[in-house]
């Protein structure tokens, strides 16, 4: 499985983005999925995850600004990221977690830099 991040970028606090995470095959009814976020200097660190029973979760620090989403039909992932932050910088990484087995798929990072 190969997942295909993008949607990164620049943008000015307040504004808003959404990640796209493309996997290469029908996976979400067995991984959940989930955004993670890595900013310099400090650990990786799960934003959002949405579950094969459509249960979603997220970090406090972007709850009720960020959104994770799928495509069934498509194959991806969404994060749309509302009233971004100088504290979301970072770059974003998009994971499948298989729901029995310890099996993980991670994307490529994709940076996204929000400027105060």
């Amino acid at each position: 499985v190969q997942l295909q991040a993008s949607g990164g970028g620049l943008v000015q606090a307040g504004g808003s983005l959404r990640l796209s995470c493309a996997a290469s095959s029908d996976i979400f009814m067995a991984f959940t999925m989930g955004w993670y976020r890595q900013a310099p200097g400090r650990e990786r660190e799960l934003v959002a995850h949405l579950t094969p029973g459509s249960i979603t979760s997220y970090a406090d620090s972007v709850k009720g600004r960020f959104t994770i989403s799928r495509d069934n039909a498509k194959n991806t992932v969404y994060l749309q990221m509302n009233s971004l932050k100088s504290e979301d910088t970072a770059v974003y990484y998009c994971n499948a977690k298989h729901i029995l087995r310890p099996i993980h798929y991670w994307g490529q990072g994709t940076l996204i830099t929000v400027s105060s």
